[in-house]
């Protein structure tokens, strides 16, 4: 068996995709953590208390799962779905009684976009409640504020995408109420501009929170999220009652 082993994991190749031996003591575990990816924004050691569901209630988790589910199921809309003021309504029904399974499709990124603010809420609270925003996790208290302005703005953005009344009526409160920063006269009326791509709502609205939704709002998300989880791990895990006597790692 040892020979085999050899033959497998003690080859160029593999050694040239990990760098690092079996994780049999401290520093190869902690190597394991280090050299991937997809792994190094995790601690490499967590607390026991860390671990127990009471905890966090796994609320963080839940969030980046519902991001990846929402990702993935915009991505298959993105097929059906054209951002045309004469097709997006139809394209939305088209979806409910022509396409197979896009109902369930829909629904899916439909309830996951509810959830998502849901939980986003609650995640909040839990970090307010439990004193998790006090030093020395101002910063990544920040973050977490962006992140939750950017799920508000995406599900408004989404919420105009089916393009019926209740989208139509949405956009015309929103823009009336950016019509209204001060000074009127120069802010609010280049950002309500600047919104609806004109003075009215029409097509140049529809494409500007189309491209809003699929790809400015997402990639800021994804990317306030690495920090996020990166800030964690530098502020030496998830917070804990004797926070003030664990050094920053």
């Amino acid at each position: 068996m040892s020979r085999v082993a050899d033959v497998l994991f003690a080859n160029r190749v593999w050694k040239s995709v990990f760098r690092h031996g079996y994780p049999s003591n401290p520093r190869n575990r902690a190597e394991v953590m280090f050299q991937n990816v997809f792994l190094h924004i995790q601690s490499v050691k967590v607390f026991k208390r860390s671990l127990q569901v009471s905890a966090t209630f796994g609320l963080g988790l839940t969030l980046a799962y519902l991001f990846l589910l929402l990702t993935l199921s915009g991505f298959l809309l993105m097929f059906y779905y054209v951002p045309e003021v004469h097709r997006a309504y139809a394209d939305m029904k088209d979806l409910e009684f022509a396409v197979s399974f896009g109902v369930v499709l829909r629904n899916m990124h439909r309830w996951g976009a509810h959830a998502m603010v849901a939980f986003t809420f609650l995640h909040m609270a839990r970090i307010f409640y439990t004193g998790a925003y006090k030093a020395p996790r101002e910063f990544n208290w920040l973050i977490g504020i962006l992140l939750l302005v950017i799920t508000l703005f995406l599900s408004l953005s989404g919420y105009l995408l089916p393009w019926d009344q209740l989208a139509y009526w949405a956009i015309t409160i929103v823009s009336n109420l950016i019509r209204t920063t001060p000074p009127a006269d120069i802010v609010g009326a280049g950002a309500s501009y600047f919104v609806l791509g004109g003075t009215q709502i029409g097509q140049n609205t529809l494409i500007r929170f189309y491209v809003m939704h699929v790809f400015g709002l997402p990639a800021i998300a994804g990317i306030l999220m690495v920090v996020h989880f990166w800030r964690i791990r530098k502020d030496g895990g998830l917070a804990r009652p004797d926070e003030s006597n664990i050094p920053l790692r």
